[in-house]
């Protein structure tokens, strides 16, 4: 076997494995510098600190929506609740309009969030690390909005699901 098939076969192995932890999925969206909504979804979401409060989010090298996100300043993150698949697939669309579907709405500062999402957060860019073909990206948290009565939206096994009772 080749060097590049031995990689290729890994890397297929792992990403299987890696779907094995069930996620989120997370809306990360704002208002782009020519004043239209920008956003993409991620399922690389994690709480890292109370003090400073810190989230942070994974996004891939190749991305074209992150350097626009990255530009805005505020930015809004929406954990997707139970029904909002079609916005998971829309906004993780690489053609059409990512708002199509879902009621959204627009901060003071730019942020935007989901209606009937699990959770809002307002951030702002606090820093990025590289890591491999990803960039962490660390977000500083302005504000918090949780919607405990909406059940999250997970990805599990490439496929979205409910939390059962």
């Amino acid at each position: 076997m080749t060097s590049d098939l031995i990689e290729e076969e890994l890397a297929l192995r792992l990403r299987k494995a890696f779907s094995a932890f069930p996620t989120g999925v997370v809306a990360v969206c704002a208002i782009g510098e020519d004043g239209h909504r920008v956003g993409m979804a991620v399922n690389s979401f994690t709480s890292i600190s109370l003090d400073p409060p810190l989230v942070a989010i994974s996004v891939a090298n190749t991305s074209r929506t992150w350097p626009a996100l990255a530009r805005a300043g505020v930015i809004g993150l929406s954990v997707l609740g139970n029904g909002h698949e079609e916005v998971s697939r829309r906004l993780a669309a690489r053609e059409g309009d990512r708002f199509d579907s879902g009621a959204w709405r627009v901060g003071d500062e730019g942020a935007v969030h989901l209606d009937d999402a699990a959770l809002w957060l307002t951030c702002r860019v606090h820093g990025e690390v590289e890591g491999g073909d990803h960039t962490i990206v660390l977000l500083a948290v302005d504000d918090a909005r949780f919607f405990p009565e909406i059940e999250p939206l997970v990805f599990h096994h490439s496929r979205y699901r409910t939390i059962g009772a």
